[in-house]
Formats: structure tokens, C-alpha cells, sequence
């Protein structure tokens, strides 16, 4: 089965609430009028997939002033725009975003790599995430380190333990209850003397409102950054699109403490809300990184946004 067949499976139920609020969607719409009652269809369907009030408007007003004479159409281009950031970057054909390509003669003393430290709130799935961008980058050619910065749980550790032999990963492991800001920059020290492509930094599961665990997460990314000047280039926060308008207000007060550059949202198979990654984009000013639509490694795949409208949006 392709990754388009995948996505088109996992986004079912989305889109049968797109169906149910809208039931043009499906039909030869080359002739449909846009009139009152067909907009308000479209509202109730976006509001209903957790696109989010002042989203909805702006994509009610694209879909009215465009020029395509098939409202599908319309209606794609208009989410298209909302789900890709200004000034993003495009992703290649391998999926690996330019910020990970490698310099073409990398310096002995500082080799050409990357640290993404992955955060997020508890049960969200941050662990196995790492696991399978793990595969994802190696598949890529990539080398890969891991750090098991959740030092407060054990089975984390001993999870990524796992994953690690698995897939052939080193792990950079510290004490069960020591300090994860140690293990980060130890893992971050071996990543830039081993010159390895990528580090992937996993976290201790928090709550937005626990003040003292958002301080404990500000402490890993400053030590990082001490063990490699410049690091980590990226932050890439865990979302379980079932939390949908919650997981968005825990997403911002991250965004507060460590600012994000990046979102993985996963488990869009089991919501009929997806619409929540327009708002993510729009609210939090970051792309979606990947997406994931089930248990598997390759369920997990880059976001592309034409892509992902195209199986929203399909018959």
C-alpha cells in the first residue's frame, strides 16, 4: 500500500465529518453554485473538523473570490494556503527538510549535523515518534544518535534501549532520576565528535502549567547549545491530534518556554478532526514536520500540504 493509499485511510474519518456537514464534497461541483446555503454547508464542516473560527472565514472568503470555476478546487487551493507558513521552506524529494542537508565539505572540527530536540506533553507518543524519525532519516542515508533525556521514567529509557538495538541506533543513556540537561549535553558532545548526521533528543513528558518541569526543559536546550554552539537547530514538539483544541493550548504555552520550529502530529487516524493542523499552523507560525496516520514505522511520513488536502478532499 503507497503512503497516498495510507493517508487517504487515515484521514476517513475526517473526512466522512467533512461529508456529513457538507455533502457536496464528492459530487461534480464544476457547475455548483457558490450561493448562501452552500457556504454555510462548507462552514459548518470546517468548524466541525476543528479548523478553527477565524481560519474558516479566511478560507470562506478564498473559496468566494476565487476565479475556479469548481469549488473543490477553490476550496483546495484555500487550505493549501492556510497550511503552509510564510516563508516555509520546501521539503526535497528524499522528505529531509534543507536545514539537514549537509555541508558539501564539512569542517574536521565541526561536522556537518543537526540536534532535534522532541518534546511534548505526557502519553503523546514522543518516544516511539523518535523511534520511527529515527528510521525515516536513516532510510535517507542519514546517521543517527539517540538521547534519552526522560530520566524520570524508566521505561522510556529502556524503550528507546530497544528501538536503538533495532534499528542499529546508538543511545546516549544517563541515570534513572538524573539530571536530563546532563544526558543532553553528553549526547550532544559524542553527536558533534562522532560527526554524526542527527541527534534526536527525547524528553520528559510535562504538563504546560507545571512551571519548575518548563524551566528543567529551557536548562536542556541552553546545555545543548553549550555543548554545540548553534544547537539544537530545531525543536519539534509531539501533538496527538485527538487532544485537537487542547493539544493547541498546551502547544502555545511550549511555544512560550522553548520556541518551536516544527510540530508532529500524530494519531490523525483516530479523530475526525484533523482540520486542527490549520490552527496549529496559523496560531503557532511553525510547519507541520510530519504526520502520522497509524502504528506502523512508514505511517509516519513529511507533511506535505497539497498532499494531505488531496486525500482530505478525495471521493
Amino acid at each position: 500500500m503507497t503512503w497516498a493509499d495510507r493517508l487517504r485511510g487515515g484521514l476517513q474519518k475526517t473526512r466522512a465529518q467533512l461529508n456529513q456537514n457538507a455533502g457536496f464534497l464528492g459530487r461534480d461541483l464544476r457547475s455548483y453554485a457558490r450561493n448562501a446555503e452552500v457556504l454555510e454547508d462548507l462552514e459548518m464542516a470546517l468548524l466541525a473538523a476543528d479548523v478553527g473560527g477565524p481560519a474558516t472565514a479566511e478560507i470562506l472568503e478564498s473559496v468566494q473570490s476565487s476565479r475556479r470555476p469548481d469549488l473543490l478546487a477553490a476550496l483546495s487551493d484555500a487550505l493549501i494556503e492556510q497550511l503552509q507558513p510564510p516563508g516555509q521552506a520546501e521539503e526535497d524529494d528524499s522528505g529531509l527538510s534543507p536545514w539537514f542537508q549537509p555541508a558539501v565539505t564539512p569542517s574536521p572540527v565541526q561536522p556537518a549535523g543537526h540536534v532535534v530536540m522532541v518534546i511534548g506533553v505526557n502519553g503523546v507518543g514522543k518516544t516511539t515518534t523518535i523511534a520511527k524519525l529515527g528510521q525515516h532519516y536513516m532510510e535517507h542515508g542519514k546517521s543517527v544518535m539517540f538521547a534519552a533525556g526522560d530520566t524520570f521514567r524508566a521505561a522510556a529509557g529502556a524503550q528507546l534501549e530497544v528501538w536503538g538495538d533495532r534499528l542499529g541506533v546508538p543511545v546516549i543513556q544517563g541515570r534513572e532520576g538524573g539530571d536530563p540537561a546532563a544526558v543532553a549535553f553528553d549526547a550532544a558532545s559524542s553527536r558533534k565528535a562522532r560527526g554524526t548526521d542527527l541527534l534526536l533528543v527525547d524528553t520528559a513528558g510535562r504538563l504546560h502549567n507545571q512551571h519548575n518541569l518548563m524551566q528543567e526543559l529551557q536548562k536542556v536546550h541552553r546545555v545543548i547549545g553549550k555543548a554545540d554552539e548553534g544547537e539544537p537547530a530545531e525543536v519539534w514538539m509531539v501533538l496527538d491530534a485527538v487532544t485537537g483544541q487542547n493539544g493547541l493550548q498546551q502547544a502555545k504555552k511550549f511555544n512560550e518556554s522553548v520556541p518551536l520550529s516544527g510540530v508532529v502530529v500524530t494519531k490523525l487516524d483516530g479523530t475526525a478532526k484533523g482540520g486542527i493542523l490549520i490552527p496549529i499552523v496559523r496560531e503557532l507560525g511553525v510547519p507541520i514536520k510530519f504526520i502520522g496516520v497509524g502504528e506502523q514505522a512508514d505511517d509516519l511520513q513529511p507533511f506535505n500540504a497539497a498532499e494531505f488536502v488531496e486525500a482530505l478532499l478525495a471521493e
